[in-house]
């Protein structure tokens, strides 16, 4: 089985940084794209970033220019570095692993989830 492991959510005020990592674990042959996810209460779960294995990148527009993400594939972990951080920017932010080749097969994992709040 796999499990991905968030940690670094908390509470920050706004205009403070804040980084997300999130561990894969499991018996783990290879990982495609990584991604985070948000959702604010009462709103819908949204794309906030992802990073292929590659490298490549893609934003959210609501935090392109203050969040990055990035990963380093030897620990099979990903990051999500958050500057500038805004009120808005306050919901769980989920941990998703779309394609995680284990064994013959593929599984998408979520994480747990960890709490942001941005104080004004």
């Amino acid at each position: 089985q796999v499990q991905l492991v968030e940690s670094g959510g908390g509470l920050v005020q706004a205009g403070g940084s804040l980084r997300l990592s999130c561990a894969a674990s499991g018996s783990i042959f290879s990982i495609n794209a990584m991604g985070w996810y948000r959702q604010a209460p009462g709103k819908q779960r949204e794309l906030v970033a992802a990073i292929t294995s590659g490298g490549s990148t893609n934003y959210a527009d609501s935090v392109k220019g203050r969040f990055t993400i990035s990963r380093d594939n030897a620990k099979n972990t990903v990051y999500l570095q958050m500057n500038s951080l805004k009120p808005e920017d306050t919901a769980v932010y989920y941990c998703n692993a779309p394609e995680i080749r284990w064994y013959d097969r593929y599984l998408e994992v979520w994480g747990q989830g960890t709490l942001v709040t941005v104080s004004s």
